[in-house]
């Protein structure tokens, strides 16, 4: 217990300086430079990338191996090492999860990192830099948003429930009378759950590890339920980092969506 605690604080410490660095980027997004991954520099890039990405990459990883070089690593900006299946320990980070409505001036981005141990996250942060908020969980510990204990909501029926995900591929689950919201980072949504400021996160696309890691600990620290969307556990540090569409809420919610089987259409 004593080695996640100082981990969440290496953690914390890492990430709030990574995201001091992103947002020296985001408040002048005319220096900033943006492609897309396939290698386009025009308009309208499906999956964008920024130098921004890379610097706040390059400055966890030092800070994160550099305080622990025996650790495994995974970054969604770095090329998997394999490292991660030697290691007894691993980092699992996402340097700026949200990239899209990062460059677009949102403020729905995040810098989200975990250890892994066994399959299963042990500490884990998500810091929201443009609000300053930082969510953390350690196993056993509880889940905080800077010093307040989350929660998850005890909501108990899809009517009415606030979920995070796409809209428009929630069709089913708003016909029963929920609410669907959009926020870009898929780390966020896991932590605004937790905070129980929405009811549920339901995704309907594979994830990676680095989008999951950090916030399914903070989930379940705050009295929350964390599978794919067919009940799957979620195992990290496995041969592929590619996770099923997850679902997260409550017990009695989550029970619920995976019960009529709309988590995912």
């Amino acid at each position: 217990m004593a080695a996640a605690e100082a981990d969440l604080d290496l953690l914390a410490d890492a990430a709030r300086a990574a995201g001091r660095l992103a947002m020296t980027y985001f408040n002048d997004p005319g220096a900033m430079k943006v492609w897309d991954k396939g290698g386009s520099h025009t308009k309208g890039m499906a999956n964008p990338v920024s130098d921004a990405d890379f610097a706040s990459d390059r400055l966890l990883k030092d800070r994160l191996q550099t305080a622990r070089p025996d650790y495994g690593w995974l970054s969604e900006e770095t090329k998997d090492d394999r490292s991660r299946l030697l290691a007894r320990r691993s980092f699992v980070v996402d340097p700026i999860d949200g990239t899209r409505a990062f460059v677009k001036g949102r403020q729905e981005f995040a810098i989200s990192a975990a250890v892994i141990e066994e399959g299963r996250p042990v500490a884990g942060v998500i810091y929201d830099p443009a609000r300053d908020l930082l969510y953390a969980a350690r196993l056993g510990g509880g889940a905080h948003r800077n010093a307040d204990r989350l929660t998850v909501t005890a909501k108990d029926a899809i009517a009415g429930a606030r979920l995070l995900g796409d809209a428009g591929r929630l069709t089913d689950l708003r016909a029963l009378g929920a609410e669907a919201f959009s926020v870009n980072s898929a780390a966020l949504r896991l932590a605004l759950a937790a905070a129980g400021d929405y009811d549920a996160v339901v995704a309907v696309r594979p994830k990676q590890d680095w989008d999951l890691a950090a916030g399914h600990l903070i989930m379940e620290e705050a009295g929350g339920v964390v599978t794919g969307w067919r009940g799957e556990r979620l195992v990290y540090d496995a041969q592929s980092a590619v996770k099923p569409p997850p679902l997260a809420a409550g017990p009695a919610l989550h029970a619920l969506l995976l019960e009529r089987g709309l988590a995912r259409e």
